[in-house]
């Protein structure tokens, strides 16, 4: 194994962008549809296709029509817990210390189902797998930005109600064109009037103009992706100057076509302009990636010193949304890695 391989797989890691229902890998999927009719050789069948297209979508409607495949087959609160048990033993095996797991709770009030019950069978897997395994994770309720601010309120009805039980946090994906950001200036002043932090999808599939909206509007903590920022030198300053972190996913951008290749991502763009960066896998089975996947391809591709992943890390743990000593824990778990 290649020294920085080796490296990555002791660093103690930090994720940030992640969401449970792209989590769910091959095996999963399979669990899940055991015993659901002909719902098993579809599986196989959609495995076999994202396989075969070595998980790349021509479109991000592509993209949202593989999602809402794997999302579909959580059906009880039960498939929840079980996906995250998952997500959680993965996240183990790739010495993640700390993860901050979107839930689509938007995408959960839209199939109709119980919220409240979803929520507190991952919660309680989380806790319990955690404890097990040595990961710690907080939750993030997202809603479904194309469904409007009406959708997104209820969202928020929820994420405030478990402030208290691991939602740190209220998010905004989906489609950024048909949900712009000033849609929903009002929601998030009353996120932050509740006391949850804020976060947002931005500048993915939309231009820099829609990173701007989001930070000035929105007043968010950090961006998810914020890709299309590197197009425009003022907005990459406002990050910079505002202290508002990026949620980097270069394997998921270049799965979608966003860059054509990952070694297109501009992260050394963003490292050059000042722009605090983290790495992230975004939906890590629906691009054939992993956050030690993402370290390595990094690596790679930018040539970037162990003291530079390091640097993602510690950048990633203090962009968490974490009390300051659990903070200090974890970059004192970093810091050990590197002196050995």
């Amino acid at each position: 194994m290649p020294l920085s391989e080796n490296f990555i797989a002791k660093l103690p890691k930090v994720e940030l962008h992640l969401h449970l229902e792209g989590s769910m890998r091959p095996a999963t999927l399979r669990e899940l549809s055991r015993g659901k009719g002909d719902m098993e050789s579809k599986v196989e069948q959609w495995i076999r296709e994202r396989q075969q297209n070595d998980y790349r979508y021509a479109t991000f409607a592509d993209f949202i029509e593989a999602f809402k495949f794997v999302v579909l087959l959580l059906e009880t609160p039960e498939d929840y817990a079980l996906a995250t048990i998952r997500l959680m033993e993965w996240l183990a095996e790739q010495n993640v210390k700390y993860a901050e797991i979107t839930l689509a709770a938007g995408v959960v009030l839209w199939k109709r189902q119980p919220l409240d019950q979803v929520y507190e069978a991952v919660r309680a897997a989380s806790l319990e797998a955690g404890a097990r395994l040595g990961v710690q994770v907080n939750w993030i309720f997202d809603a479904v930005r194309q469904f409007g601010a009406g959708h997104a309120r209820a969202v928020l009805g929820w994420a405030s109600r478990y402030r208290q039980e691991g939602v740190v946090a209220f998010g905004l994906g989906g489609d950024e064109e048909r949900g712009p950001a000033g849609l929903f200036a009002d929601v998030y002043r009353e996120a932050r009037d509740c006391g949850l932090h804020t976060l947002a999808h931005a500048g993915e599939t939309t231009g820099p103009g829609s990173v701007r909206e989001t930070v000035e509007l929105l007043k968010v903590e950090r961006i998810g992706h914020g890709l299309t920022a590197a197009r425009e030198p003022e907005v990459m300053a406002l990050l910079r100057d505002r202290g508002i972190p990026l949620e980097g996913c270069p394997g998921s951008n270049a799965s979608i076509g966003l860059v054509p290749e990952f070694r297109d991502y501009p992260l050394p763009a963003f490292l050059d302009a000042g722009v605090t960066m983290t790495l992230n896998s975004d939906d890590p089975a629906l691009f054939g990636t992993s956050i030690g996947q993402e370290f390595t391809n990094a690596a790679g591709a930018f040539s970037l010193s162990a003291d530079q992943l390091a640097g993602l890390c510690e950048n990633a743990v203090r962009a968490a949304f974490l009390p300051e000593d659990e903070k200090q824990r974890l970059l004192g778990q970093i810091q050990q890695a590197m002196a050995a």
